[in-house]
């Protein structure tokens, strides 16, 4: 059986999406939609990812007026926390240490939930 292999891309709605990409390019990192063909997508680092359906009162979903989230991998959870403060950027890190890694919340410029992962445990070993 063929099987999916991580996430290829991600598309929503936005008020102004010239400027959102380029906040998650400034703030996270994450490259803007190439204008060709001849250019490369932002390119993940490979690792865990969970994909699952959510009720929808979840807690999870309950941060932000649309009713997803995303959550994004990331090396430093501490890092990126400083990075996008320094910034302007409210994040709420959880202080709890889970199992499978720590977390942190935010919202981006146009209210769309993001929670940060730095993987741990068996999500943590990466390769």
């Amino acid at each position: 059986m063929e099987k999916v292999t991580g996430i290829g891309g991600f598309f929503f709605a936005a008020e102004h999406p010239d400027e959102l990409s380029r906040w998650y390019a400034d703030h996270l990192g994450i490259d803007a939609p190439p204008g060709d063909y001849e250019t490369s997508s932002w390119r993940q680092q490979a690792g865990p990812t969970v994909f699952g359906p959510m009720d929808a009162d979840s807690p999870h979903l309950a941060t932000t007026t649309a009713r997803w989230s995303v959550t994004l991998r990331v090396e430093s959870l501490d890092r990126m926390v400083e990075q996008l403060r320094r910034a302007g950027t409210t994040v709420d890190v959880d202080p709890a240490a889970y199992p499978n890694g720590r977390f942190a919340n935010l919202v981006d410029p146009e209210g769309n939930g993001l929670q940060l992962w730095q993987p741990a445990g068996a999500d943590g070993a990466v390769g």
